[in-house]
C-alpha cells in the first residue's frame, strides 16, 4: 500500500496525518473590499482626507499587515502623503533609504527615551518646529508592530541609528478596545500619530483622523459582538459631514 503520510513524528517516527489549515480568528467573516472592516459595520461611509505640514512615514513588521486590527493603515487613509514600508532586517528598503537622503525632509524616529544608548539623540517636540523654521518637512517615523517588534526595528535598523528620537509626551490613555495593551499608557499606531500631529500643529489632521480611528474603533468592537450599530457616533457624524461638505 502506498505511504499517504508526509508528516513523521521525530519522537515514534510514525506518520502523522495532514495538519487542517490554519484558520486566523474571523478568518470566516465577511469582509468589505474597500475597508477590509465586516460588512455588518463598513468603515467606508466614513473615510475623510486631511492635510498636514508633517508626515507620518510607517516601518511596519512583515506580521502587521495580516491583521485586520492594526491601525497604521488608518493613518494612510487619511492622510494622502503617509509612506508605508515594510521592515525586514536583512533588507531594508531601498525607497526608505532614499527618503532618509532627502534634504527637504527632517525625520524623527518615535521612540521611548527610556535607555542611555541613544540619549544624546533624543529631542522635544520644539525640534519639529526648528524643522519647520529651517524650510524643511518633519517626518514622524513610526515604528509599527507590537512593542517588542518595535525594540527589535530599532535596535536592528542601522539606518535609523543617525536620526533624532522623539519620545511621545503625553497623558494620554489609550482608547483602543481590539486588543488588551501592556498600559493604558500604550497608544496604538493611528493614536500615536494623531497625538504628533496635534503637539506639532496639525490639529485639524489629528481631529480627523482621531475621528476616523474613533469610528474604526466602535465599529469593529460591534462586529465582534455580532452587533449593527444603530446610530453614528459623534465622531462618525463629524465625518459624515465632513464628507457632505
Amino acid at each position: 500500500m502506498p505511504e499517504t503520510f508526509t508528516d513523521r513524528d521525530p519522537a515514534t517516527g510514525h506518520p502523522r496525518p495532514p495538519r487542517r489549515e490554519f484558520k486566523a480568528r474571523g478568518s470566516f467573516t465577511e469582509r468589505c473590499a474597500g475597508c477590509r472592516l465586516p460588512v455588518l459595520n463598513c468603515l467606508c461611509p466614513y473615510q475623510a482626507h486631511a492635510e498636514s505640514t508633517a508626515r507620518v512615514w510607517l516601518i511596519t513588521h512583515p506580521l502587521e499587515h495580516h491583521k485586520p486590527t492594526n491601525t497604521g493603515r488608518l493613518i494612510g487613509d487619511v492622510l494622502p502623503h503617509t509612506e508605508i514600508f515594510t521592515w525586514y532586517r536583512t533588507a531594508p528598503d531601498e525607497r526608505l533609504l532614499g527618503l532618509l537622503d532627502d534634504p527637504r525632509f527632517a525625520p524623527f524616529v518615535i521612540f521611548p527615551d527610556d535607555q542611555p544608548g541613544y540619549a544624546d539623540r533624543v529631542v522635544g517636540i520644539s525640534a519639529v518646529e526648528a524643522a519647520k523654521g529651517a524650510g524643511k518637512v518633519p517626518v514622524f517615523i513610526v515604528l509599527d508592530g507590537t512593542w517588542r517588534q518595535a525594540r527589535r526595528i530599532f535596535r536592528k535598523s542601522p539606518y535609523l541609528d543617525g536620526l533624532p528620537v522623539l519620545p511621545l509626551a503625553t497623558m494620554r490613555q489609550t482608547r483602543y478596545r481590539l486588543r488588551k495593551p501592556a498600559s493604558q499608557a500604550h497608544l496604538c499606531t493611528a493614536e500615536v500619530a494623531a497625538e504628533l500631529l496635534r503637539q506639532s500643529g496639525d490639529t485639524h489632521a489629528a481631529q480627523v483622523l482621531d475621528d476616523y480611528f474613533d469610528a474604526f474603533n466602535v465599529s469593529y468592537a460591534a462586529s465582534r459582538r455580532y452587533e449593527k450599530l444603530e446610530a453614528p457616533t459623534p465622531a462618525m457624524q463629524r465625518l459624515l459631514a465632513r464628507s457632505v461638505g
